[in-house]
């Protein structure tokens, strides 16, 4: 299979979220750069089949493989007090032996391994076999920054700051982080989360998912790191966006509906795979859709309280009681302009339709790319991990989106302000300048990831770094 070829391995640790880019990122070599892949996946779903992810990626080249490791079962080391995080890098450890075993099995040793930023622990199975170590980035580079950034504020007395008096984070060349804003596990003091960043320092490359229209502050500080004194010492290579391409054959009974309603005049509300919201949350959204008068679908799940993170790593088997929860009669009185789908929709379908006209989000990396990639403005909602810096860098540092200041995470935001937020976004004058700039950023992002562009120059870099490794190995041992 990779006969020939400068041949590289991924390693996606678990989750979708994480897995759809590091998937985007194999397929992208081997089609655009001349490099056969092998992608690792770790999972704790024994159930899941190589056939169903090929299927899922529309994996058809023959230089690109997928292996899933053997399923990993941390149940009994887990309980209520082990964040999303810390389940991560249990997972990844448990499967770095067999890991190690299919790298050491393969025909052809890859020359670099290119791991996901939950998955830096590989890097010591990368180092015993002599490969190029790199990092995925699969968010934006503003928590890339404050990720390397974290590990070496001068004895926590910053970080102490930060946390007592509620004081920003400083980082160099960057915008400075919120309170409010920051990401949980660094005000946790997650060991696990700056041991991360410490080694995505030590890589020989990262690689992130964004690209320079979209960031330009944060990443010219990363790439010029000795004038701002921010690590990391490894060069940063901006290569997004990176999202799932749109499945043509997939057509059901949304994307029917929507192929009836006028253009950019129906409003998308999903919170991702994994978030939910509170029982008077939901009441006080239907409320919100149904008052703004403007046309929606609405991906609903039943309310979870106090856990806007219920249905990560879960299987989500909840049944469809969520109508329980809704207002009395919302459905009767909406049914002329709005669909209600139980737990999951086609989204990458549903945001390039053209009927689409705003996107109410939780605001993860991959969706948030998937809405600019469309050119679809926002309503940022976010709920867990790092999706509150998220909504900042999409509200505020690129003007893409709107949010709410009543939003907090344990705040319920009601039905006037959410309705004059989809409005805003919909149809008012208000959300004008939110429209034109995310139709720009489509157009950047075209470009960008076009022949040429700087996201495929910044990629071709990482592919010829590797050729040129491949070539002085075989010299070595010719």
């Amino acid at each position: 299979m990779h006969t020939g070829k400068v041949h590289v391995a991924l390693v996606a640790s678990p989750g979708m979220g994480h897995l759809i880019p590091v998937l985007e990122l194999g397929k992208r070599l081997v089609s655009h750069h001349g490099i056969s892949a092998t992608i690792f996946v770790v999972t704790m779903d024994a159930s899941l089949s190589r056939s169903q992810l090929l299927k899922v990626s529309g994996i058809t080249d023959d230089f690109l493989d997928v292996v899933l490791l053997p399923a990993v079962d941390i149940s009994a080391r887990v309980d209520k007090t082990i964040g999303i995080l810390r389940q991560m890098a249990m997972m990844v450890h448990e499967a770095l032996p067999s890991l190690r075993s299919a790298i050491l099995a393969m025909e052809v040793q890859p020359i670099a391994l290119i791991v996901d930023m939950f998955a830096t622990e590989a890097f010591v199975v990368a180092e015993e076999f002599m490969m190029f170590k790199y990092v995925f980035v699969t968010t934006n580079a503003w928590f890339l920054a404050l990720t390397v950034h974290g590990p070496n504020l001068d004895k926590e007395v910053d970080r102490d700051d930060h946390i007592n008096n509620q004081k920003p984070i400083h980082i160099p060349g960057c915008e400075p982080v919120r309170f409010v804003d920051c990401y949980e596990q660094f005000l946790r003091r997650n060991k696990v989360y700056f041991r991360m960043g410490t080694e995505i320092s030590t890589a020989d490359g990262i690689l992130v998912n964004s690209f320079y229209d979209l960031e330009p502050l944060t990443l010219a500080a990363l790439h010029d790191t000795r004038k701002v004194g921010l690590a990391p010492k490894a060069p940063v290579y901006p290569i997004g966006p990176l999202v799932r391409p749109v499945e043509l054959s997939l057509r059901g009974e949304v994307l029917r509906w929507l192929d009836m309603q006028p253009k950019e005049s129906v409003l998308y509300v999903s919170f991702g795979s994994g978030g939910t919201l509170s029982a008077k949350q939901t009441i006080e959204l239907a409320w919100g859709l149904e008052n703004s008068q403007q046309r929606f679908i609405w991906v609903v799940r039943p309310p979870v309280e106090n856990d806007s993170a219920a249905t990560v790593f879960k299987s989500n088997g909840v049944n469809n009681d969520f109508l329980d929860y809704l207002p009395e009669g919302f459905l009767n009185r909406t049914c002329k302009n709005g669909l209600v789908v139980p737990k999951w929709a086609p989204q990458t379908e549903i945001l390039s339709h053209p009927s689409i006209g705003g996107f109410l989000s939780h605001c993860g990396w991959n969706s948030s790319l998937e809405s600019i990639v469309n050119g679809v403005p926002m309503i940022v909602w976010p709920l867990y991990a790092e999706q509150k810096m998220n909504a900042t860098v999409l509200a505020e540092h690129i003007g893409v989106a709107t949010r709410s200041k009543l939003l907090a995470p344990k705040g319920v935001v009601g039905r006037d302000a959410i309705a004059a937020m989809i409005r805003k976004i919909m149809v008012d004058k208000e959300g004008e300048a939110i429209r034109a700039k995310v139709k720009m950023l489509k157009s950047c992002a075209v470009k960008a990831l076009s022949n040429g562009g700087s996201s495929y120059n910044a990629l071709a870099t990482v592919a010829e770094e590797c050729k040129i490794g491949m070539q002085r190995r075989n010299a070595k041992t010719g």
